[in-house]
């Protein structure tokens, strides 16, 4: 396993994204994890945080074909995964594909949509295809939606059901800028951001990459830690509803693209302990409200109660 074309390919990402999204190195960092793990992402944050731009930049970046959906309470299904039509010219229906059919999806607002048409989703997130009257087609590869909520609003929302969130492998906000980071932004916006990027990696490289991440290996002692943790959301007074066997193995993909990232072919309980809270927080019901940031903090909390292995964690038996 060469690990250091996988740091190589995360500097590559994180400089050329960084150009456009200021101060924001480790959710650049957290999308190409969850983008090599095969999961969807979902960015919940305030009205003009940036969530757009960043989703744009890094499909321009990784040079893969990109679509747009903006979700209102009147968008069908069809609207998304694409209809058969009757051509008349050739006498014979046809399919035309909707925006799905692409590599990066931006689902945006995707909580003004009727759940009916959010349910269009879930077939294309879990199994990478659509199926339209009866005939299933496989979508581009890769593939990966990434969502857009506005946690504070609620006229005109469906919220999302527990079945669509746990097809997300992540959830995680952009939050505020710093003072020097807002300056910079506000340069930056001047004119348009993205005709300064261009793409910086080729279509052989992902397909190598994507290849190698199954090596990464997992300590027994390492594993159970994981799994320990899980456990504790399903046995914890806090938790209504704990992380589902899906969450456990989204924290395990996670943690192994992020130690190929970092220069490792083995994951360290460090890597548990840093992703769990991303991977794992919209997996759980706390009793009483909790947004996303509740949510983090109860996950973290429940990490810290579980016990860390310490030694030989590279060691196989």
């Amino acid at each position: 396993m060469e690990l250091e074309r996988y740091r190589v390919f995360k500097d590559k990402v994180v400089t050329n994204v960084s150009r456009v999204i200021v101060g924001k190195d480790r959710e650049i960092e957290l999308l190409i994890v969850a983008f090599l793990s095969g999961g969807h992402m979902l960015l919940e944050d305030v009205p003009g945080m940036g969530k757009t731009m960043l989703i744009k930049a890094f499909a321009k970046t990784l040079n893969l074909q990109f679509k747009r959906i903006q979700f209102t309470p009147d968008l069908l299904p069809s609207d998304i995964t694409g209809i058969n039509f009757y051509n008349q010219k050739t006498g014979e229906f046809q399919f035309r594909e909707g925006p799905l059919f692409a590599n990066i999806v931006l689902a945006d607002e995707i909580n003004r949509a009727t759940p009916r048409t959010q349910s269009a989703l879930l077939e294309a997130m879990e199994e990478k295809q659509v199926t339209v009257d009866g005939e299933t087609r496989k979508l581009p590869r890769p593939f990966m939606v990434l969502a857009t909520q506005n946690p504070v609003e609620s006229f005109g929302t469906f919220p999302l059901p527990e079945a669509q969130l746990d097809r997300f492998f992540m959830r995680m906000g952009l939050g505020y800028p710093t003072k020097e980071e807002e300056k910079d932004i506000i340069r930056l916006n001047t004119g348009n951001p993205l005709e300064a990027i261009g793409p910086v990696v080729e279509r052989g490289e992902l397909d190598s990459i994507f290849a190698h991440l199954a090596a990464v290996s997992i300590h027994p002692d390492v594993m159970d830690y994981l799994v320990d943790i899980v456990s504790e959301t399903r046995d914890r007074e806090e938790y209504q509803l704990g992380v589902s066997p899906r969450g456990a193995i989204a924290l395990y993909k996670a943690c192994q693209a992020y130690a190929a990232l970092n220069g490792r072919d083995y994951i360290l309980p460090e890597d548990i302990k840093y992703l769990a809270p991303y991977v794992l927080n919209h997996r759980i019901i706390a009793r009483g409200a909790a947004n996303l940031a509740k949510a983090l903090a109860l996950i973290e909390d429940t990490v810290a109660a579980v016990a860390v292995p310490l030694e030989n964690m590279q060691e196989q038996p």
